[in-house]
């Protein structure tokens, strides 16, 4: 299929024509036909434009997953817009900064998200309410019944600007000045769709980067249903495979664990025949688990190695896999990515060095409003993502270490510093390192390791009110799991703690250090 830029942007218009009546979306709620899709992106569009909306503004998303998700993000790519879905396990606080940062000029959100907070930014012009009193003008449903489904007539095709958790400060956002095309992946592509009888899972939320791209804009592209789960339930995602005949998805290692967890029965009786890709990624997998789940499922889980910044294209396919157990992937090509030492050089085949991914020449990234944070991350048209690893003669690439401090939990990424920030102003507390630490079922967990003021005594209440502080002011996804009360955190002449040094004892003897 060859598609102007035009035409891309439009892409529903490709399936509403040649198969209308089709289905293209299944929610917990409601489902889309691939007409009743494009014209429903069509009315959103149009609603913009009518709020005076143009080309390169921005709008934001907090929405589950649901066909409103879609159908914005199709509105905002057919007009020039620049979309960005926030994480709807933020807090009110967190998810208003995220909303002003990226400078959005109308907001969709469901209600259950909807803070009086966002109402008083200054930026904001416009809030559609989704599942809104339908008495409202600018309930969702009712901007789209007073809005033309006719198709607007743009030069431009939006982006979508993902905001990613760094060691330090605030998420920042992963801002690009063209937009990334997706092409339909059929035939000889990574997703290998046939555009009929070919149907996808979305199981992780749509706002992060890797179900974004595998569950959600890869079928989209290439005219394959999408059933959307709202939330992860073991049994139920094996039945509705066998029951809707599901080729593709894309799970974390906490899915698998729990696929692994359920009663032996249940497993031995489902069907899951139909299945062709599973792709895996966001989080590292422990070797046992990804065995259990090629034995399971067979030869059909493809790894990949990335971030919402991008990457050096690493993945592997389950047969690599069990001849190279732990690698992410072989280099694509020579120039792809460097492993460099501390000095900046680069280091042989089996030593260890920071993972150093190549710039899109001709799109790279750049942090939105804070180019100092992409500076340090970067060198000579190269980036990094902080992760620490190793590559075999045969080029093969295994994850061994983290040298930034962003903790990886259940494939989220969490920054400690924020965390470090309200921990701190806990009357009792006199200093906090916050870091992940080993944990089976989400990769690590959040841990405080805490040292107090001269006369606050440690016990179980003290750190069920610091539990309880934490909770008022950071998502529920961020507040520590576990909290240790020391003496005395360690410090460097500068002053700063290191934090490499308080996470050590915790990683002692384990095989992995992520």
């Amino acid at each position: 299929m060859s598609l102007t830029l035009l035409e891309r942007g439009l892409i529903s218009a490709e399936y509403a024509d040649r198969k209308p009546d089709e289905l293209a979306l299944v929610d917990d709620r409601t489902s889309r036909t691939f007409a009743v899709l494009h014209a429903n992106a069509n009315r959103l569009a149009n609603a913009f434009l009518e709020f005076g909306l143009r080309s390169g503004d921005a709008v934001a998303l907090i929405s589950g997953n649901r066909v409103e998700f879609v159908e914005t993000f199709l509105a905002t790519q057919r007009i020039g817009l620049r979309l960005t879905p926030v994480n709807w396990h933020l807090s009110a606080g967190e998810a208003a900064y995220i909303v002003e940062n990226c400078e959005a000029k109308a907001l969709v959100a469901e209600r259950r998200f909807m803070d009086p907070a966002f109402l008083t930014l200054p930026i904001l012009d416009h809030a559609i309410v989704i599942d809104g009193d339908p008495a409202d003008e600018l309930e969702y449903n009712a901007v789209l019944a007073s809005a033309s489904d006719q198709t607007p007539q743009s030069p431009e095709y939006g982006n979508v600007m993902l905001y990613t958790s760094g060691t330090t400060g605030r998420p920042k956002g992963v801002f690009r000045k063209h937009p990334t095309i997706i092409e339909p992946q059929r035939d000889g592509t990574l997703a290998d769709y046939r555009e009929q009888g070919d149907a996808q899972i979305l199981a992780g939320p749509a706002y992060h980067a890797a179900p974004l791209l595998f569950d959600f804009a890869w079928p989209l592209a290439s005219g394959v249903p999408i059933h959307m789960l709202s939330k992860w339930d073991s049994a139920h995602v094996l039945d509705l495979i066998e029951i809707k005949q599901i080729t593709h998805s894309h799970m974390v290692p906490i899915m698998f664990q729990r696929l692994l967890a359920l009663p032996e029965d249940v497993r031995a009786n489902a069907d899951l025949s139909s299945l062709r890709r599973v792709f895996h990624g966001a989080a590292p997998c422990d070797p046992q688990v990804k065995r259990e789940m090629i034995d399971w499922f067979g030869p059909i889980l493809f790894e990949y190695y990335a971030g919402s910044e991008g990457g050096a294209g690493f993945n592997i396919s389950s047969d690599e896999w069990l001849k190279k157990p732990g690698s992410v992937g072989k280099i694509p090509d020579g120039d792809a990515c460097r492993l460099l030492d501390s000095d900046g050089h680069p280091v042989a085949a089996g030593d260890e060095g920071e993972i150093f991914h190549r710039m899109d020449p001709d799109n790279p990234f750049e942090y939105f409003k804070a180019e100092e944070k992409l500076a340090a991350s970067t060198r000579d048209g190269f980036f990094s993502m902080g992760d620490i690893g190793r590559v075999d003669e045969e080029g093969y690439l295994f994850l061994t270490g983290r040298s930034a401090e962003c903790i990886i939990s259940g494939g989220v990424n969490i920054y400690p510093r924020e965390i470090d920030e309200v921990i701190a102003r806990h009357t009792a507390v006199a200093d906090v390192c916050t870091i992940g630490i080993p944990s089976e079922a989400w990769g690590e967990d959040v841990c405080a390791v805490i040292q107090l003021k001269n006369g606050a005594h440690a016990d179980a209440n003290l750190k069920e009110a610091i539990t309880a502080h934490a909770r008022e002011h950071l998502a529920g996804f961020k507040v520590p799991k576990q909290i240790d009360f020391v003496d005395e955190l360690p410090r460097l002449p500068s002053g700063k703690i290191p934090r490499a040094t308080v996470r050590a004892p915790y990683w002692a003897d384990q095989d992995r250090k992520i």
